[in-house]
């Protein structure tokens, strides 16, 4: 009697989809502001994420957006390569109350607390509350290659286990909801095209019963945003470029329609 092919034997014509959570750390950062009547740099400023924790929210339909998340839907195109889009949902907070060089000129300087004597200014949040919270969200394609390792186990029966790994490229761009409070003046609430990104990454997936998995991935990149808008008037601007690296977990499911 033949043996029947498994069905993990092959991959290509598949489709994939996951769903997960991440923690993002970030490069120091140089930071331009201006307007009709002020363009300084903050020089060497930090940021860190804002994590949910485990949460219910990440699967609560009406809060979902609300953690750091990763969106993914995927084709195989081969057996082993796959191309698809996504949105990962990060987070970026400028930490408040540090010391930080700044050049250029601003108005009303010194009235807003933040004047040291090192000639340094600090973040108040009166000066300047700097946020990327909802989020900096980086939409991306990429392309990336999958391969069964399930071998070095001797699993002997891989559409009841299979371990694979998956290494791949994207880019995408940045469509960050920023709030910031800057210099007193009212804030932009709005989603805005800002800039682009490029990144590499590595991971590890395992799948159970051929059509549900679990995924870790390091992901680490360069995102550079000429076109941030910080408050209400259409003049105003922020721009910066950092590096990130960001840690995913996220459960998802492969199938053939």
């Amino acid at each position: 009697m033949a043996i029947s092919e498994k069905y993990t034997a092959h991959n290509k014509g598949k489709f994939y989809f996951f769903w997960g959570g991440n923690r993002e750390s970030y490069s120091k950062s140089d930071i331009r502001f201006r307007g009709d009547d002020y363009d300084f740099t903050l020089h060497h400023v930090t940021a860190h994420d804002k994590p949910k924790g485990w949460h219910v929210d990440y699967v609560n339909p009406a809060r979902m957006t609300i953690p750091q998340t990763n969106l993914r839907f995927g084709y195989f195109i081969s057996d082993h390569y796959t191309i698809s889009i996504g949105v990962d949902h990060m987070k970026y907070v400028m930490y408040q109350d540090r010391a930080v060089h700044l050049t250029g000129y601003y108005p009303n300087a010194g009235s807003y607390g933040e004047t040291l004597p090192t000639g340094q200014v600090l973040l108040t949040e009166d000066f300047l509350k700097f946020e990327h919270t909802d989020g900096l969200n980086y939409v991306t394609t990429e392309i990336s290659r999958v391969d069964d390792i399930s071998s070095w186990f001797t699993l002997p029966n891989t559409d009841k286990l299979q371990i694979n790994i998956t290494e791949g490229l994207g880019a995408g761009l940045l469509y960050p909801r920023t709030n910031t409070t800057l210099l007193g003046k009212e804030r932009y609430d709005e989603f805005h095209a800002s800039g682009f990104g490029i990144s590499a990454k590595a991971g590890l997936n395992v799948t159970f019963f051929k059509h549900f998995f679990v995924q870790a991935e390091l992901k680490g990149g360069y995102i550079n945003m000429q076109d941030i808008r910080t408050t209400t008037s259409n003049s105003d601007r922020a721009e910066q470029e950092f590096w990130f690296f960001q840690q995913i977990i996220a459960v998802g499911g492969i199938f053939r329609l």
